[in-house]
């Protein structure tokens, strides 16, 4: 169905959605490439929720060349009035021959009517060409979407023996520079950061993008008023944190899940007071689908053992994300995860690897939960 040159094309077309990763949530990153007789007539990429989506950059730029061309497209386009018209009904009315995408959307505004209204129209669409590859530039959408929650991702800074601070609580710092970047990137592709009060109070965390310590690669490439910063949202069922932490004194909005509604905070902070469980803790669940229904895609966690673990039990963990250091902490000092004792193997989370990279003087592992066996 497919050849080398619609590959070719396509892997233009990812290159081009991988440009919106920073800026187009809660609306997924998406290329555009016209092809005419071979030829690249137009392309373009989604810049930004609200704005243009990919397939219009494309059609403006190929002009009358998009008349009898191909398009490939990374994700389905779109067949409803959001913000913007129906990309499927502005390539009909471009006259295109064809549209090749390379996931069909799981929106279910979408799911399939986009490629029904082009193939209605008179026009060959297909679908499924490097589909895993589009998935992973949309990881966070395709699953809420497909869940309604949005895809966790647990960020853990560890030595070699799994220890994640010292007895008395120091912690600065077990990786190095090039990790703390890397970090930095993390939070700029998510839509939200989760955190507890009590590594807000032991670090005085403020959990934001900072410009000047991302990669040289994203600053070359965006400027800093164009990085969106992530909704903060911290855990305070005991209403400890206050108004002066730095947390709360920088741009950037906060939802701050608490006791109680003090207020006193700024407009930049929302209190939000939800259900607790029968033990006292927040319902991690409810949660959950509290931020899906804020259409967040990607939640990022910088947390301490406890919620890590509280959230690991919950079944709600998608991926980690490890930063390991070279370096030997002690068997005295803090680990990883707070778990529940385990007493058979068919009860422990399996993991998969998924990446393994040297981040300067650190290794990164990232692992995809692959079942959530936990005692009931």
């Amino acid at each position: 169905m497919f050849n080398s040159d619609d590959a070719r094309w396509m892997a233009r077309a990812l290159e081009l959605a991988r440009r919106g990763r920073f800026t187009t949530s809660p609306n997924p990153s998406v290329g555009c490439v016209m092809v005419q007789n071979g030829t690249l007539v137009g392309e373009g990429y989604h810049q930004q929720a609200g704005g243009p989506h990919a397939e219009v950059f494309a059609l403006r730029q190929a002009g009358s060349a998009a008349k009898g061309a191909t398009a490939y497209v990374t994700l389905e386009p779109c067949s409803h009035h959001g913000r913007t018209p129906p990309c499927a009904q502005g390539l009909i009315d471009a006259g295109v021959a064809r549209v090749v995408a390379a996931s069909v959307d799981p929106n279910p505004r979408v799911a399939g009517r986009g490629l029904a209204m082009l193939t209605d129209a008179g026009i060959t669409a297909e679908a499924g060409l490097m589909s895993e590859a589009a998935e992973a530039v949309n990881t966070g959408f395709m699953h809420r979407m497909r869940t309604g929650l949005p895809f966790v991702t647990v960020k853990l800074a560890a030595s070699l023996d799994g220890r994640t601070a010292l007895a008395n609580g120091e912690s600065k710092w077990i990786t190095g520079p090039a990790a703390r970047r890397d970090v930095q990137r993390h939070r700029a592709l998510s839509c939200a950061i989760l955190s507890g009060a009590d590594t807000v109070l032991a670090d005085d965390a403020s959990f934001n993008v900072r410009w000047g310590e991302l990669p040289a690669s994203i600053q070359a490439e965006y400027e800093a008023n164009r990085l969106r910063q992530p909704l903060r949202v911290i855990i305070d069922t005991r209403n400890r944190l206050h108004p002066g932490l730095k947390l709360f004194g920088l741009p950037g909005p906060v939802l701050l899940l608490r006791g109680e509604r003090t207020g006193g905070f700024g407009d930049q902070v929302e209190e939000c007071v939800l259900p607790l469980t029968d033990a006292g803790q927040l319902d991690l669940p409810l949660l959950l689908a509290e931020l899906g229904r804020r259409q967040l895609n990607h939640l990022w966690v910088e947390a301490g053992a406890r919620l890590c673990g509280a959230l690991l039990s919950a079944a709600l963990v998608d991926e980690l994300v490890l930063y390991q250091a070279p370096k030997l902490m002690g068997s005295g000092s803090r680990g990883l995860f707070d778990l529940p004792e385990l007493t058979a193997m068919d009860r422990v989370p399996q993991l998969e690897w998924r990446d393994c990279r040297r981040v300067g003087t650190d290794l990164k592992l990232t692992a995809r939960v692959k079942n959530r066996c936990l005692p009931e």
